[in-house]
């Protein structure tokens, strides 16, 4: 594939990620909430949390992420692409809720990716096969994505059940529970949550901080 054909290639499946978030946001009843105003002294980001980006960066996002949420896999090209647009700007703290049946297990799977140092492959893969796992309390084709993405099975189920993964999982349920959370994705942008949601609210809200900021 020439340089020109994945740059095509790339900009229509970012495209697609635009679009298919707003379907979903417009055809699903079950939308998230709109999260109310955070306090400077809140749990919002804890050091342990999923990040990206540069720590220093002058503007965080913060997302309340279930990795078998339908419109969380819909947004995670979207800000994939604003973090890639604003790549000294932007930082990404991703914090979990779990809201359906194969949710802690996928999540317990992504932490042990964590310690294999293979996060992202295995975020990326267990995403692309959400169809395939979603609602299942094994997530066993997400275990099975995961191997496709190098990790290593055998030990990440036993990494999976460590005591400091059960505890960031109730920390963050107990934050997000603390925070008015309600639904998957939340976003706060320097927090501030959206003031509706959807990616355009977001976009705008990052482009407003970053402008802020400088």
């Amino acid at each position: 594939m020439s340089k020109r054909t994945a740059v095509i290639v790339i900009s229509l499946l970012a495209i697609a990620g635009f679009v298919a978030a707003a379907l979903l946001y417009k055809g699903n009843q079950s939308v998230p909430e709109v999260a109310a105003p955070v306090k400077a002294n809140s749990a919002l980001v804890r050091f342990n949390a999923p990040s990206f980006g540069p720590a220093k960066a002058p503007v965080t996002i913060v997302e309340f992420f279930d990795p078998s949420c339908e419109s969380c896999r819909a947004f995670y090209p979207i800000v994939k692409q604003m973090m890639a647009k604003h790549p000294e700007d932007l930082r990404l703290v991703l914090r979990y809720k779990r809201l359906h049946v194969g949710s802690e297990e996928a999540i317990r799977l992504l932490e042990a990716a964590r310690k294999q140092g293979v996060f992202v492959p295995v975020l990326e893969a267990v995403l692309e096969s959400q169809p395939l796992w979603h609602d299942d309390a094994t997530a066993a084709a997400a275990w099975e994505a995961a191997a496709q993405a190098g990790l290593d099975v055998e030990k990440a189920r036993e990494q999976a059940m460590a005591p400091d993964i059960t505890a960031a999982i109730e920390r963050d349920a107990e934050d997000a529970q603390a925070l008015g959370v309600k639904g998957t994705p939340t976003f706060f942008v320097n927090g501030k949550p959206l003031p509706s949601f959807g990616a355009q609210p977001l976009y705008d809200l990052i482009k407003s901080e970053i402008n802020l900021s400088r």
